[in-house]
């Protein structure tokens, strides 16, 4: 029988010289092959990089967009408070000046109010005393009439005694 050893290294001895030949062609067969799946895969991957790239620009764009109509939300909610401020301001002020004008016409109308009062009843006073004044020289003019009838009276019968 054939020796398993020996038949091993006649086989590697025929294999290696013609295989040189096709390991080669193998070899640049192979790698012309893993180029072309490379150009393959790298196109679809470039075009989904592509795609990629253009999604997040997108992105980043809307970011951008939405960033600016918050910015301007925000200005234009800042405008009508400083609107709304300002008119309760300018409603304020105009209800303090027509508070002030109303005291000022309150007081002008209580001191005309006043005043009047003081005028009646200085005239009140004064037609009291007038009455009165008349009412002590009425009771002044009647004693003294009492008065002077009573010493006549007294002297009448003084002097009809003495007769």
């Amino acid at each position: 029988m054939i020796n398993p050893r020996e038949q091993a290294r006649k086989t590697e001895r025929k294999t290696e010289e013609p295989a040189v030949e096709p390991v080669a062609e193998v070899r640049e067969q192979a790698e012309e092959a893993l180029s072309a799946v490379r150009e393959q895969t790298m196109e679809p991957l470039a075009e989904v990089l592509g795609r990629v790239e253009t999604a997040y620009a997108a992105y980043i764009e809307a970011e951008r967009e939405v960033a600016r109509v918050y910015k301007a939300n925000e200005q234009q909610v800042e405008k009508a408070y400083k609107e709304t401020e300002q008119q309760a301001n300018s409603v304020c002020e105009q209800a303090l000046e027509q508070a002030l004008k109303i005291r000022a016409e309150a007081e002008q109308q209580a001191e005309k109010a006043y005043q009047k009062a003081k005028e009646q009843a200085k005239k009140v006073y004064d037609e009291s005393v007038r009455q009165i004044l008349i009412v002590r020289k009425e009771t002044m003019e009647q004693a003294w009439a009492t008065r002077t009838e009573a010493i006549e009276r007294s002297w009448k019968i003084f002097s009809k005694e003495k007769r």
